[in-house]
């Protein structure tokens, strides 16, 4: 009788207050996203929250952390995925730390690499012609986050090199875009830590400096990675990660210039590219 009486209850409350119903469904259903504060993972994990929340309900809370915390909050539980995982260089001594402790979840793009660039209209084409030029460089190499593994391997290319007279110069992505964007408007040579994809190589020309030595590592690939329990938990979740991915880098290389854009918003560009990609959201989608 009891028992009745609940479900009598429950279906008038969905046909009399409907919302709350729903938002009743949904209860439960958050989601932590870590990502290091790159401009390509703040647009792929904007693009993952722009489809969980509006294809699957959930509510999505994305944290920017350091590279270490990211891998160590998903392997502990207080995260429940990202999508930035950089290998199998870049996050190698990070990812086997805890590579028992989180579940890969596939390749999001190929065609990843990190290196020292520079814009073409400096004429030096390898690692190895820096240190005799330290000069024209203000004695600096423009980096990013100390604790990146960007920033690791380059310290390992000034060893490797024996290059002295530079510092590799720490910073942040955003920081390191500025120093770029004003040294090229003054045509000053400059030397920074550089990935790919990334928006810089849209906007102006670069290129990255020969590294015959192979300090920074060869092409690589960014992963995506949850918790060991995201299937049992969030299956859904779990299928549409395990799916995430894009064709090229160039699909992600566009949403990144995007959201540089002034005045642009990350979740809205997520959503113009959810709206002009509707076959490839669709191939996320499938069961």
């Amino acid at each position: 009788m009891a028992r009745g009486f609940l479900v009598l209850f429950l279906a008038v409350m969905v046909w009399v207050f409907p919302g709350q119903a729903t938002a009743a469904a949904k209860a439960g259903k958050t989601l932590k996203i870590v990502y290091v504060d790159w401009d390509c993972a703040i647009a792929s994990s904007n693009l993952a929250k722009a489809v969980l929340e509006e294809r699957f309900g959930y509510r999505v809370e994305l944290l920017p952390v350091s590279p270490e915390m990211m891998w160590s909050r998903v392997a502990s539980g207080e995260a429940d995925a990202m999508v930035a995982a950089w290998l199998p260089d870049t996050h190698a001594e990070m990812y086997a730390k805890v590579k028992n402790q989180v579940e890969m979840l596939g390749k999001l793009v190929g065609s990843a690499r990190l290196g020292l660039a520079v814009p073409d209209y400096v004429t030096l084409r390898s690692i190895d012609e820096l240190d005799v030029n330290a000069d024209r460089f203000n004695g600096r190499i423009v980096g990013i986050d100390p604790g990146s593994g960007l920033m690791r391997l380059a310290g390992n290319a000034l060893k490797d090199y024996e290059i002295t007279q530079l510092q590799l110069v720490p910073g942040s992505g955003a920081s390191m875009a500025v120093s770029l964007a004003e040294a090229i408007r003054k045509q000053e040579w400059i030397v920074v830590t550089a990935w790919s994809p990334h928006w810089m190589f849209n906007r102006w020309s670069m290129h990255y400096l020969d590294d015959p030595l192979g300090s920074l590592g060869k092409e690589e690939s960014i992963f995506k990675a949850g918790r060991i329990d995201l299937k049992k938990d969030h299956p859904d979740a779990w299928a549409f990660l395990s799916k995430f991915c894009f064709e090229d880098a160039s699909q992600l290389q566009r949403l990144m210039d995007w959201n540089q854009q002034k005045g642009s918003d990350p979740v809205q560009n997520a959503r113009r590219f959810m709206k002009e990609s509707p076959r490839l959201v669709d191939s996320w989608l499938k069961n």
